[in-house]
């Protein structure tokens, strides 16, 4: 986790920034459906965010903001469902979820956040 800077005096993280960490951390370690954390250390969407929240680099107020965004991003795309519902539907890659929650990000930052 230090390669990536989650060790070294974690800061709290704006929503935008929080998102883009979720996909440095699920393109580190992996990305993984059904489960938050699977046995093999791969993680979720959401268990990516709690991993981010429990070390300090996310407060939970800005995480459910960044949460917001990427619903927001998935009611753009056609998507009716909480996230952590979505990131687990069959047909998706892990291509698919970076490029969704990329623009979520893009979203916040657009936003001031």
């Amino acid at each position: 986790m230090s390669d990536l800077g989650l060790w070294q005096e974690p800061r709290p993280l704006k929503p935008s920034y929080h998102l883009a960490q979720v996909i440095e951390v699920l393109t580190r370690y992996g990305w993984c459906q059904s489960f938050d954390f699977s046995p093999t250390g791969r993680m979720c969407i959401r268990g990516a965010q709690t991993f981010l929240e429990s070390t300090g680099h996310v407060t939970a107020i800005d995480r459910e903001k960044a949460v917001n965004y990427l619903q927001t991003q998935l009611t753009r795309q056609g998507v009716n469902m909480q996230f952590w519902a979505w990131n687990d539907l069959p047909r998706n890659t892990f291509r698919g979820v970076e490029a969704t929650i990329s623009a979520a990000s893009d979203l916040a930052r657009r936003n001031g956040e």
